[in-house]
């Protein structure tokens, strides 16, 4: 196998760093020679509004992907929920690589779990997604916004500002902070974001040589479970503006998808589908995405939903 000079593109907050390390270590292992680019996104930057208000999650990634045009990194390692569903031109995914936990979890320094907290307990969550299914299962909670990385949430956490938050597993599993975890969300309870938990790499598409390095750190049945959740949110519109769930499990061939939408405003109840098909490769997992998000569509406008943005539209950037 040829070897290559390496440079990832990282965001530089811890997780982002474990997640570039972790890559960089297995790609050394097979004997390449890996060094990193740290930097700083306007997604890191802009911390005093939602991503929902301020161009969504494109921000995260923008400052990598010109550091990839540009040539000074070679691929970058992104929290594959974090990912826009359409990558710009000339950029692609080259790996998904193994899955960690999908779920969301509880984090209190005072409540068990999401149950036993007191009625007008401050939840704090940035994530439509997540507002949307805390307000269908405790509506007698108050949900705040939450912005910053794992760190910082949980030092506003800790000095007081919440009750409680929310935040995904893997990243505190990753960072070794699961006893941090006081309740798990079951996919049945709240379901996940599209991609959470994955890692997914990018790169330019005319760099093969790339390509060819990272073919063995692609993870086939956790790339073809997002390909299925990715592929609704495309088709449904899906950003941080839509309140917008999706999550698959694979068994032998048969790939279930569920997937959730939640009004904006917490007026309307939660809509939710779920389909099996056979899925062998990319395209297949993709079309069962596609035919759950049109299911998903025909149901919400039954009930009376729109997929207008809520009234706060994104701010331009």
């Amino acid at each position: 196998m040829t070897t290559l000079n390496i440079t990832i593109a990282t965001r530089e907050s811890r997780l982002a760093l474990w997640q570039a390390e972790h890559v960089q270590a297995l790609l050394t292992q097979l004997g390449n020679q890996v060094s990193l680019l740290g930097m700083t996104t306007l997604g890191d930057q802009i911390l005093d509004r939602s991503l929902s208000k301020v161009g969504g999650k494109g921000l995260f990634v923008k400052e990598l992907e010109v550091a990839l045009e540009e040539g000074r990194a070679d691929l970058a390692v992104h929290s594959l929920k974090d990912v826009p569903m359409e990558l710009p031109p000339g950029f692609s995914l080259a790996c998904v690589m193994e899955r960690e936990d999908p779920r969301d979890a509880f984090v209190s320094n005072h409540h068990a779990n999401l149950a036993s907290l007191p009625q007008g307990a401050v939840v704090g969550t940035s994530s439509l997604r997540r507002m949307a299914q805390l307000r269908s299962l405790r509506p007698d909670l108050k949900i705040e916004p939450l912005r910053g990385n794992l760190d910082t949430r949980l030092r506003k956490l800790d000095e007081g500002g919440y009750d409680a938050i929310v935040l995904a597993a893997a990243g505190l599993k990753r960072l070794g902070l699961g006893a941090r975890i006081r309740e798990v969300f079951e996919p049945s309870v709240m379901l996940p974001a599209a991609g959470q938990g994955a890692l997914g790499i990018e790169v330019r598409t005319d760099r093969q040589d790339v390509i060819d390095a990272l073919a063995t750190l692609a993870h086939p049945s956790s790339w073809l479970a997002v390909s299925a959740e990715r592929a609704v949110s495309r088709v449904m519109g899906g950003s941080c503006s839509m309140p917008l769930a999706a999550y698959a499990t694979l068994s032998g061939d048969t790939l279930t998808l569920d997937a959730a939408w939640g009004d904006p405003e917490g007026v309307l109840a939660m809509v939710c589908v779920q389909q099996s098909g056979c899925v062998t490769d990319l395209k297949s997992a993709a079309d069962l995405g596609a035919r759950v998000a049109a299911q998903l569509q025909q149901n919400v406008l039954a009930q009376g939903g729109s997929f207008a943005p809520p009234s706060d539209t994104p701010t331009p950037v």
